[in-house]
């Protein structure tokens, strides 16, 4: 048997509340929010004694997912957020957007700013990197619309 799906892609982050203000600006959806603790979730995890607050956020599209998630306890074993792009393990969520200019304005009103500069990738795609709320490395590619003979 293959992969179904993807379900979700998780990332744990300090501040939940901004989090959520974060990707509800960028355009996902909050499905819900919920205490996760317990036995079974330190068994799933390898994390024992974890008190996990999630939120799950939900693309329009209604096709991907985004799972926040805020440790109470134990306490953060490592801060990754200021790796660079060549780092191993995570690297970045990338979003299509509709317009890149506009969601860089919103975005950066919650602190976010482009890694280095928005390209043109051969008149296909708008593509740049950012560095979101606590940090979190976001690709946000616009797709245009390509040229037919006789455009002018």
């Amino acid at each position: 048997m293959t992969v179904k799906r993807m379900d979700n892609v998780g990332i744990v982050v300090e501040n939940l509340d901004a989090a959520i203000e974060f990707f509800t600006e960028l355009g996902l959806i909050l499905e819900g929010r919920m205490p996760i603790e317990g036995e079974w979730a330190g068994r799933v995890t390898g994390v024992r004694d974890q008190r996990v607050e999630i939120a799950m956020m939900r693309t329009p599209d209604g096709h991907g997912r985004l799972e926040l998630s805020c440790f109470h306890a134990p306490a953060i074993a490592a801060d990754h957020r200021a790796a660079p792009v060549n780092s191993l393990g995570y690297l970045r969520i990338m979003f299509a957007v509709e317009d890149i200019d506009q969601t860089l304005a919103r975005l950066s009103k919650l602190g976010a700013s482009v890694v280095d500069q928005v390209v043109n990738y051969e008149d296909t795609y708008r593509l740049c990197y950012i560095r979101g709320v606590e940090g979190i490395l976001i690709g946000l590619a616009q797709e245009l619309v390509p040229r037919r003979p006789g455009d002018t």
